[in-house]
């Protein structure tokens, strides 16, 4: 393939590759970057430092002050959005590439990094838009997400979904819409009609299955836990399911909330792993008997799934974690806690086996495959 420029606007520094969205879009530059794709990298500066080990990966990497705090509040457009409004990467984004007049196509990752997708001096740019969930539903439920998250906060979080929704017409001056999941890839075509929408899952780091046959002695739940949705699924396992179960059962991830370690501290047999590094993390997903993964929001695609699928044992979820993904066949399906009690006992005495394994590698690929779908990214792009 030609060598080819493209711009990519990130809501964040995507680097280490330790939750959701940033894992997403991490290896989306890997991806892209071995097919030889000279890629401009744009971020946005949010709790993480700047990261050399980007530069292997871009031609360029140019990072940008987030308008934080009640400035980023003074405006109908939602704070996610208003708050990485930056000029210099308006000036970034037109540039042609270099010696040449010609536009460079731009991906912005996310609704968040879309301030200046509308902008009439990119209109001549072909433009990709990657959704990495449905805004509005995402921050409404983060808002009926039950106690614990304070009047102020959710009153923010439902403020912000009604500026999403209002705002989300803005991908209609995309050339294209990437969905991570087939239900979200329905709802942008009910709503955009006229534009094309593809399913492009999450990149990811898996490059293979990597899951080993056997047996593990405990239950696995791992996740960014200092994310409302992920400590209520959290909390929930705790109260509902590893209570009653007389394994031993781990949650990891990172920055557990003093409220989580409370409610795991009366229980001996459950264990909280706060902010594990790649290998601990590695070796709990590989080593577990059952991955337990519950998720209360039914859009976007879980990471923790597919890392479950590639590298780890039996997997239990709700019907919400899946949906979308296709993967049915691959997981067993629990809703209530009894149901979850009574899969997580079944299976526990069951061995993984080699033809779950050879059955994981039939229906995982292509479709989550890095290569394959960066191939298809890269014809969108410059086809």
């Amino acid at each position: 393939m030609n060598s080819r420029c493209l711009h990519i606007v990130s809501f964040n520094i995507p680097y280490p590759p330790n939750y959701g969205g940033v894992i997403d879009v991490y290896y989306t530059l890997r991806a892209l970057h071995a097919l030889g794709v000279r890629i401009r990298l744009h971020c946005f500066e949010y709790e993480r430092p700047r990261a050399v080990e980007l530069e292997s990966l871009c031609e360029r990497v140019y990072y940008y002050p987030r308008l934080v705090g009640w400035r980023g509040n003074l405006s109908l457009l939602p704070y996610n959005v208003y708050s990485r409004k930056a000029p210099a990467l308006l000036e970034r984004l037109t540039e042609g590439e270099d010696g040449s007049e010609k536009a460079i196509p731009i991906l912005f990752e996310g609704l968040h990094s879309c301030y200046y997708l509308n902008h009439p001096r990119l209109q001549h740019h072909r433009r990709l838009f990657r959704a990495c969930n449905i805004e509005h539903d995402y921050y409404l439920h983060l808002a009926r997400s039950g106690r614990g998250i304070g009047l102020l906060r959710n009153a923010y979080y439902r403020v912000e979904a009604w500026r999403f929704w209002r705002y989300q017409q803005v991908v209609e001056h995309a050339d294209r819409l990437l969905a991570v999941s087939t239900k979200d890839q329905d709802y942008l075509r009910r709503q955009f009609p006229n534009k094309p929408v593809e399913f492009v899952p999450c990149f990811h780091e898996n490059e293979r299955i990597t899951a080993r046959a056997g047996r593990g002695d405990y239950l696995l739940y791992h996740g960014k836990l200092s994310v409302v949705e992920n400590e209520r699924a959290a909390l929930y396992m705790i109260r509902e399911v590893f209570s009653r179960l007389p394994y031993r059962c781990v949650i990891a991830g990172m920055d557990p909330s003093p409220r989580l370690l409370r409610a795991a501290a009366p229980y001996p047999h459950i264990e909280i792993v706060p902010n594990p590094d790649e290998g601990t993390m590695s070796r709990l997903i590989a080593e577990a008997h059952i991955h337990l993964l519950v998720t209360f929001q039914d859009t976007g695609l879980k990471l923790k799934l597919l890392n479950s699928l590639f590298a780890g044992r039996h997997i239990v979820v709700n019907s919400a974690m899946l949906a979308g993904s296709g993967l049915e066949a691959l997981c067993h399906v629990a809703n209530t806690p009894e149901e979850m009690v009574r899969q997580c006992r079944a299976w526990m005495e069951q061995p993984f086996t080699e033809q779950e394994i050879l059955r994981r590698e039939q229906t995982l690929f292509p479709t989550y495959s890095n290569s394959y779908q960066a191939k298809r990214l890269y014809d969108w792009i410059y086809g």
